[in-house]
């Protein structure tokens, strides 16, 4: 099986975690993905991640209005991450275990990019052919 760095996503979009919700989805719009990585706000701090799920939880869910939330009243913080050596089949049971679809990838606490579970279900279908 391929190691997590094989399947990757390295192009990774990121916001602040106090830019509102309307900006974040703006980027999400502008750059055609389901997710942004959320900024750590110093060295030691962790990333987070910011879903299509998050956002319509807090603002359709509970009615939050994207003009005054922040990215981090939504998002995932700290956001599930491994390194880039670990098994695809070790990500995909923190996957299921954990009922995530995307986790990050980091060496020594610094933003590779992430893997999805489209990417892994990926590196899987090409076994079926």
């Amino acid at each position: 099986m391929k190691l997590v760095k094989e399947v990757m996503i390295s192009d990774v979009i990121c916001v602040s975690p106090f830019a509102k919700l309307r900006e974040a989805l703006s980027l999400m719009k502008k750059h055609n993905v389901k997710s942004l990585v959320v900024e750590k706000q110093h060295p030691n701090d962790a990333y987070g991640l910011i879903t299509y799920t998050n956002v319509l939880k807090t603002v359709i869910a509970e009615q939050g209005d994207i003009d005054l939330l922040n990215v981090y009243d939504a998002c995932a913080k700290p956001a599930i991450a491994v390194g880039k050596s670990l098994a695809v089949r070790q990500v995909a049971a923190l996957m299921t275990e954990h009922r995530v679809k995307r986790i990050l990838v980091l060496e020594d606490n610094d933003l590779l990019g992430f893997v999805t579970m489209d990417d892994i279900m990926a590196v899987l279908l090409e076994q079926v052919d």
